[in-house]
């Protein structure tokens, strides 16, 4: 049966809904475990303060980068050095630094612009500084004391309520000899615990344990304070503060979030990060690397965070890495070595040789390697024209193969960012070479006070069909450019409006956790959806239907991001809760392994008037989403249903019938709900918006479901 005939729909105008499913009539494949993927990327606190457990900002010491709007004319972004302009960001970086008043701006700004690293502050007048650098060519920071107890100090939240243990790791030297102290103090000074290190002349990296007493305030932001014990004048290079709970300097919260969710697959570096990324800086000990501009985003990549500790971290979920390579201003000779890196035997291949070196003699053994991101896009990097990129296609993919012939590549493409000829360019001149292409699904644009909040969001809750046929229209093309095996990689998808002018007066206020107030036409920032609401998990649901109806064709899907950078998980003061598209992904995923069945769906439309960008508007889209599968090996039938309305207040009562399926008297429900479309969790409310469960009879293989506005729910069936 083909993947397109697994839904077939008829309106009906009286509010309800019924979903006939067929069980003998079955797709030719089971559902894809890669069509619930994730991404991650250096972009904002997705991977440091997110990902990754080191817990000090800049801990490099690093030059700063803010960005400014201004492009290049060869892609990417320049340096912001107006600082008026710097202080606005600053002002706005609320997280991760514990920095929230204006008065700390002002002192924050001074020190930066006295030469002190971004995010580090003075323990007192009496301390002066300068760039210095460290042995490896990084910057360094410089630090003169005239009196005892003087240096650097961070405002920072520690992770108490997992462990009272830290470690510390601190690159360092001195004029002269001397000793500095390590300590984490409280707001006011009082300190809680420290240790002393002897420091020389000679560069030496500095290692060792604090504790922090039992009954220390979990919610305090504390001091944490490297001081000269004499006045003096050392050159600091780095200092790492990690909780001794790290999961190979991975954080354990946010591990434990995605292993529980059974996530299959994890895509990384990039983003538009990776079109300036040379692996190689990110590779080896720790203390050697170098530290670089973030090529795309706000600030400074420290190379923390690289190749052996991405692998490793997906060892500890349990998922599948995938790479993004730079073709932007990489080479393909750069790409090769990073495949042969990864998977290269270190008896005979000299990369290969290189990781075992670095502690890794066993490949790692990746299959999966995407040829550049967005390359069509002047914000990338090297960006480049349509022929430009079937060029550097063919020319990464010969190499990466010569590298391990058994790794399955993608091509940047492009569909609903607009460029048709992007994709003809690309089957024109690679053709049957071309295994399989990516997409980006960030549709939604520029919104305002004016736009109707329900017309957005149904239009993002319809897009999917129209998605649909964009993708199975290609997939046509794709054949009849001899490939006999399409496949497309949706590798980015987040929910993407852009709240531009003034709301003041407008809509309704929300609280901390998004709960409504009183209503307006009109929409804010506070009351639209957003990736971090509930939303973002209905939407996600309805576009992962629409690929596992597309068979195999669709390869992966990775949604953005892992943690801070869009939907998924949240981490801030050094806490770690779900968005409401976490719990969506993780529900969905049962459908995993199952094969998808036939569903005639009987319900009401959602239609809109208004264009979003590339979101088109919606026409006669089912009101209900429904996906049915049914799992062999334990005989039981599950159905995921998604209301796409909004606007009326009501549930939707949703009749399931079963068929031909036995099933027993009795079926699970699991719900996921908001009482608004922009309801969400927060750090003060982690599990408003999480899974319900409940149960609804079932009598001659029938069950009724009320489904709410804002709602999606797994009702499971088992055999009788």
């Amino acid at each position: 049966m083909s993947a397109d005939d697994l839904l077939d729909h008829t309106r009906r105008d009286d509010g309800q809904a019924t979903v006939h499913v067929d069980v003998t009539e079955r797709a030719d494949t089971p559902v894809n475990p890669a069509v619930f993927g994730k991404f991650c990327e250096h972009l904002g606190n997705n991977i440091y303060q997110g990902m990754e457990a080191e817990i000090l900002f800049n801990p490099t010491f690093g030059e700063w980068h803010f960005r400014a709007t201004e492009r290049r004319s060869n892609g990417g972004f320049v340096s912001e050095n107006d600082h008026e302009a710097i202080r606005e960001i600053v002002e706005e970086h609320g997280r991760p630094l514990a920095y929230p008043e204006s008065t700390d701006t002002d002192a924050l700004l001074a020190a930066y612009h006295d030469a002190l690293a971004f995010g580090w502050l003075p323990t007192g007048d009496g301390v002066r500084f300068s760039p210095d650098t460290g042995p490896a060519g990084n910057r360094a920071q410089r630090i003169e004391t005239e009196s005892s107890d003087e240096g650097v100090y961070q405002r920072t939240h520690l992770p108490l309520h997992r462990t009272s243990g830290y470690e510390y790791r601190c690159k360092i030297r001195s004029v002269e000899e001397t000793s500095v102290r390590i300590a984490v103090r409280t707001d006011d000074e009082e300190v809680l615990t420290e240790e002393s290190v002897p420091v020389g002349p000679e560069w030496n990296v500095f290692e060792g344990a604090l504790e922090l007493p039992g009954d220390s305030d979990t919610d305090a932001v504390y001091r944490v304070a490297l001081v000269l014990e004499d006045p003096g004048d050392v050159v600091v290079e780095r200092f790492l503060l990690y909780p001794d709970d790290h999961l190979d300097h991975a954080d354990p919260d946010v591990v434990e979030f995605l292993r529980e969710s059974d996530l299959p697959l994890l895509r990384w570096p990039g983003g538009n990060f990776v079109s300036g990324y040379d692996w190689r800086d990110g590779i080896g000990p720790i203390d050697e690397r170098p530290e670089r501009p973030n090529p795309a985003w706000h600030g400074l990549e420290p190379n923390l965070f690289g190749t052996q500790e991405f692998v490793q971290f997906c060892e500890h979920v349990g998922c599948e890495p995938t790479i993004c390579v730079n073709a932007g201003d990489g080479t393909p000779e750069e790409a090769a070595a990073w495949v042969e890196y990864c998977n290269g035997d270190p008896e005979t291949t000299e990369f290969g040789a290189l990781r075992a070196e670095h502690g890794h003699p066993e490949p790692f053994d990746i299959t999966y390697w995407e040829i550049g991101n967005e390359l069509y896009g002047s914000w990338q990097v090297h960006w480049t024209t349509p022929e430009g990129n079937a060029d550097r296609y063919e020319r990464f993919r010969e190499a990466m193969l010569a590298a391990d012939p058994d790794i399955k590549v993608t091509a940047t493409g492009q569909w609903t960012n607009a460029d048709e000829s992007w994709n003809e360019t690309l089957l024109e001149e690679a053709g049957s070479d071309v295994r399989a292409v990516s997409e980006h699904i960030l549709g939604g644009g520029q919104v305002g006070p004016e736009t109707d909040p329900d017309e957005l969001y149904e239009a993002f809750m319809g897009y999917s069909e129209q998605l649909g046929e964009q993708f199975r229209d290609l997939e046509r093309r794709m054949h009849d450019a001899g490939i006999e095996a399409p496949r497309l990689d949706i590798t980015e998808l987040q929910l993407f409006a852009s709240f531009q002018g003034d709301a003041e007066g407008m809509g309704r206020e929300a609280d901390a956790g998004g709960a409504s107030g009183t209503e307006a036409a009109g929409l804010t920032p506070e009351t639209m959806p957003t990736p971090v609401t509930i939303s973002e998990a209905l939407y996600d649901a309805t576009i992962r239907h629409e690929c596992i109806r597309m068979g195999e064709y669709v390869e992966m899907l990775t949604h953005s991001a892992s943690v801070n950078h869009g939907g998924g998980l949240w981490k801030q003061d050094e806490r770690v809760w779900a968005n409401p598209c976490h719990y969506g992904r993780t529900m969905d995923a049962s459908l995993i392994g199952a094969t998808p069945v036939r569903v005639d769906l009987e319900s009401d439309v959602i239609s809109t008037d208004t264009t979003f960008r590339e979101i088109a508007p919606v026409e006669d889209v089912p009101a209900v989403d429904v996906m049915a599968v049914h799992h062999d090996d334990v005989d039981r039938l599950d159905v995921m249903l998604v209301n796409r309305a909004s606007g009326s207040g009501e549930s939707t009562t949703v009749t399931v019938d079963t068929g031909e399926f036995d099933a027993a008297d009795e079926a699970g429900v699991e719900t996921l709900a908001g009482e608004s479309m922009h309801e969400q969790n927060s750090r003060s409310e982690p599990e408003r918006v999480t899974p319900t469960e409940s149960t609804t009879t079932v009598e001659d293989g029938t069950a009724t479901v009320e489904l709410d506005e804002y709602a999606m729910a797994l009702v499971t069936f088992e055999s009788d």
